[in-house]
């Protein structure tokens, strides 16, 4: 009966707020990569091509 009183007046923990922040970071993260994912398709592959260029000169 005190776990519920205590509950209902807000002496409760609050160590899961943590994990919670964590999650909707994780959701926010994962729809920005949903939207933008043909922007950061295009800028990976353009980094990619240019590593390979840059190292074919050093395999020379």
């Amino acid at each position: 009966m005190e776990a519920i009183k205590d509950f209902l007046i807000g002496e409760h923990s609050e160590d899961g707020m943590g994990v919670v922040e964590v999650l909707l970071i994780i959701v926010v993260l994962i729809a920005m990569v949903i939207i933008f994912q043909k922007q950061i398709t295009q800028l990976v592959n353009k980094i990619w091509k240019a590593i390979n260029k840059d190292a074919s000169t050093v395999y020379k």
